[in-house]
């Protein structure tokens, strides 16, 4: 087996092993930004800025990616926001 393969073989591997998911949450007519902005502090452990930021681009843009990482780590922080009434995927 050539080097060049070998590599691109381990690149390849390593990128799938790495993939990366976005949990995103949507804005709704529902929720106040004090209860989101909690939300996001004790869910996917936001500093107050990063929560306050990310609630503010979902109110003005509809959404927001609020987090990122492995899907094992983000399906029960998505699960925790959907229990709260919030509107969010993984993606």
């Amino acid at each position: 087996m050539s080097t060049k393969k070998k590599i691109q073989e381990e690149v390849e591997v390593l990128e799938e092993v790495t993939k990366q998911h976005e949990i995103v949450l949507f804005n709704d007519d529902v929720n106040t930004f004090d209860f989101v902005i909690d939300s996001l502090i004790e869910v996917c452990e936001h500093t107050l800025e990063q929560a306050e930021q990310c609630t503010l681009l979902v109110h003005y843009k509809g959404k927001c990616t609020v987090k990122t990482g492995e899907y094992s780590d983000l399906k029960p922080r998505c699960s925790s926001l959907l229990t709260k009434g919030l509107s969010a995927e993984i993606i």
